[in-house]
């Protein structure tokens, strides 16, 4: 039994070893069936990896050499930077002035050498620079003449900054002294200074303003009469441009320019009556209004139609003159010059105080604060001195005094811990026991020369010997 028993476990176990041999064949045997296609597989992703090996070293490449440039034209949203101001400084103020006055020295020189040309200063400069240029725009080298002259001077900007010591210039260079810098400033100084940049910077944003306001009414029709010669000129140059060969348009506008500025300046300089009355640019420039100018004209045409429509209904004596009748017309802003101050119609302001002086009037006899000191604009007349309170009200408030009636006029300083001779003027009469004071006055020494120079005028007719 038992060996029966082992006879049947020896067979089973050599069943087993059979099966199992007969499942590895089958398995080799099938390995070596797959092998061809995985050795193409291997082959095929042996090139696509290639394939992407090789792109981005091409991407690497084209990025070092066209990354930069790339990245340039990227678009990006604009940043808005936020400049801070800086405080206001007396030192500051008076750098900022000197820089200012510094980097225009180069075109104030530049203007002054061309000024220096058109005005003969050196004659033999003249004549040479003269007889250069009508050569040079005969035989069509103006434009290489102008160029060669910027790159000399561009030498000889080169030649200064390595220390050469060349001076290039028709009008001899005045060296101005350097003020020193003052570390501490005292509180009057700081004042001072300020007050003395601000008329600077008034002046110099006026004149600018003026001629960007006489430009614009050119160009918009404000004065018709003045535009109708650009526009025919503009159509005259328009039309030689299509007609003509540059050559000729640019020989042309070459002699003219050439012989306006050598000759004709010169002569229209020396002759102020002939450069009035044949000098179209300079009469065109003059005859341009500014806008405070139109403002004004408005204002006072208004107030001539208003004047024109009370004179209709109340008959005007047949024997008045022309100057009485324009000045029956002069007003102020709240109506009739004559009638604000009640004076006869032939009273109207001097030429150089047609709009009044901004200022303020001191009554140092008055005790209430309303009284003491006014606001409004000052006048001088032939025979008074006028007064126009800015409050609304009775002509009470007004100031008229006879010039004749002033015993003293001088210049006045308000505050004394201010330096300088201040900006008042001081008025003495016998109806008043402290001067008269007319005081913040931007234009104090103009109004005080207009006065005095009118009350020696008056006096001196008034007096007993001034008639005969």
């Amino acid at each position: 039994m038992l060996r029966q028993e082992l006879d049947r476990e020896r067979q089973r176990r050599m069943e087993l070893e059979q099966k199992v041999q007969e499942a590895l064949k089958a398995r080799t045997e099938e390995q070596t069936a797959q092998l061809p296609p995985r050795s193409q597989a291997q082959v095929a992703n042996g090139a696509d990896r290639r394939g992407q090996g090789l792109c981005p070293r091409m991407q690497k490449w084209f990025f070092e050499k066209f990354g930069e440039y790339v990245e340039d034209f990227r678009f990006q949203p604009e940043e808005s930077a936020v400049e801070t101001e800086e405080p206001l400084s007396a030192r500051r103020l008076t750098e900022n002035m000197r820089r200012l006055k510094r980097g225009a020295r180069p075109v104030t020189s530049f203007v002054k050498n061309l000024s220096a040309l058109s005005d003969w200063y050196s004659v033999y400069t003249s004549a040479i620079a003269f007889t250069v240029y009508v050569n040079a725009v005969w035989h069509g080298w103006a434009i290489p003449m102008f160029l060669f002259l910027a790159i000399l001077r561009l030498s000889l900007n080169y030649l200064i900054a390595r220390g050469w010591r060349i001076q290039w210039s028709i009008v001899p260079e005045v060296s101005e002294v350097a003020e020193p810098a003052k570390e501490d400033l005292t509180v009057s100084e700081k004042f001072q200074l300020v007050l003395d940049v601000a008329q600077k910077a008034q002046n110099l944003f006026g004149k600018m303003a003026d001629i960007l306001e006489k430009i614009k009414n050119l160009f918009m029709w404000v004065q018709p009469e003045i535009t109708q010669k650009l526009y025919v000129a503009l159509w005259a140059a328009f039309l030689a441009s299509c007609f003509f060969p540059y050559r000729l348009v640019g020989l042309a506008l070459g002699l003219y320019a050439g012989i306006k500025f050598f000759l004709i300046d010169f002569i229209f300089k020396r002759c102020p009556r002939l450069r009035a009355k044949y000098d179209t640019p300079y009469i065109i420039w003059k005859g341009l209004p500014t806008d405070p100018q139109l403002k004004e004209r408005s204002t006072a045409n208004a107030s001539r139609r208003t004047a024109s429509s009370r004179s209709c209904v109340s008959s005007a004596p047949a024997s008045l003159s022309k100057d009485e009748d324009a000045c029956r017309f002069h007003s102020t802003k709240k109506g009739n010059f004559h009638e604000i101050f009640n004076l006869t119609e032939n009273e109207r302001p001097l030429a150089a105080c047609e709009n009044g002086w901004r200022c303020c009037l001191i009554n140092r006899d008055r005790k209430m604060p309303t009284d003491y000191i006014r606001n409004g604009l000052l006048y001088v007349t032939e025979n008074y001195l006028c007064f126009e309170s800015s409050k609304s009200g009775s002509s009470k408030r007004n100031k008229v005094i006879k010039l004749v009636d002033i015993t003293d006029i001088q210049k006045y300083k308000v505050l004394s811990v201010l330096p300088g001779s201040g900006m008042g003027i001081a008025v003495s009469t016998p109806s008043t026991q402290k001067p008269l004071v007319f005081g913040a006055m931007v234009h104090r020494d103009e109004a005080f020369e207009t006065i005095l120079s009118q009350y020696v005028k008056i006096t001196a007719a008034a007096a007993p010997g001034g008639d005969s």
